[in-house]
Parts: C-alpha cells; sequence; structure tokens
C-alpha cells in the first residue's frame, strides 16, 4: 500500500514557496460528498495557511468524478489560476464502472497537462471501500486534499518562475 507508513498530510511549511500572490481553482465532484468536502476542506486549509487569499481560491462543483476534467478545463481556459485542483472520489463496486471512471479521469487530467500550461492536480482517491477513502481524507493515513494543496503550490511557483 502507497501509503503505509505515510501521513498524506505532513509536509515542512518551510521548504513551501510564498502562495499570498497564487490563484487556485478546485474542481469538487459531488458523488461521494462526504469524502470529496473533507478533501476540499483539506486543500482549502493549507492553501490559506500557506498565504493564499481566500478570495484567490475559486470552488467549481461538478455531479461526479468523470465530469472533473471538464470543469477543470473550464478553469483553464479562464487563464487566471496559477493551478488547478480536482478532487473526487471513486469506489469500487460490482461492476467495471469503477475502471471506465477511473481511466477516463486520469487520462482527462493527463490530457489537461499537456494541453494547457495551468498544472492540474489530480486528487481522486481509487479506493476499494468507503474505510479506505475515509483513511485518506481525514483519517488515519492523514487528508490527500493537504498532500494535492502542497502540490499545487509548488507547480505553480514552478509555471511562475519560468514566465519570468
Amino acid at each position: 500500500m502507497a501509503t503505509a507508513g505515510t501521513n498524506l498530510s505532513d509536509y515542512d511549511q518551510e521548504k513551501l514557496p510564498d502562495a499570498s500572490g497564487m490563484h487556485f481553482g478546485l474542481v469538487v465532484s459531488e458523488w461521494n460528498h462526504e469524502i470529496t468536502e473533507a478533501l476540499f476542506e483539506g486543500a482549502k486549509a493549507t492553501l490559506l495557511e500557506n498565504g493564499t487569499p481566500e478570495d484567490y481560491i475559486t470552488r467549481v462543483n461538478v455531479p461526479g468524478t468523470f465530469e472533473l476534467p471538464f470543469g477543470a478545463k473550464l478553469l483553464c481556459h479562464k487563464d487566471i489560476f496559477d493551478a488547478v485542483i480536482v478532487i473526487g472520489c471513486v469506489i469500487q463496486g460490482e461492476t467495471r464502472h469503477f475502471d471506465f471512471v477511473c481511466q477516463g479521469v486520469t487520462q482527462g487530467v493527463a490530457q489537461l497537462n499537456h494541453d494547457y500550461d495551468t498544472p492540474v492536480i489530480f486528487c481522486v482517491l481509487t479506493d476499494n471501500n468507503i474505510e479506505q477513502s475515509r483513511a485518506r481524507a481525514g483519517g488515519e493515513h492523514g487528508n490527500k486534499g493537504i498532500e494535492c494543496a502542497v502540490a499545487a503550490i509548488k507547480m505553480a511557483a514552478l509555471r511562475l518562475s519560468l514566465q519570468q
């Protein structure tokens, strides 16, 4: 297990770039709301703790995880965001639907990172059951939303440094 022995919430704030002038878009799936809301709260709190003003954080909701790439594309088109985080949760069920959704959203986010100069950060849990998702959305393994916000800050700083 990739998260065994790792707390997704741990990071060294001293090593992060200043995020006070950065704009972030967060695209949040409404499906598995309990989990996606916890991931969103972790990401937002981390952005705020690292200097991002609240009005520089834009939230967009989409119905499900499969719709995350489209929501992110709309934000990337605006060309005001330094990074976009897509937040979703897909839990294995009895059918292959899980595989198609996970593959589609993964390919969609990868394509956005190829097509746009705005980094799109993948904060999508793909777990076997709700207990695994809870463990990664503020439970025993920390909060993946925090980890992804840290990645967004780092990637936004990289983007900005290379634009100058």
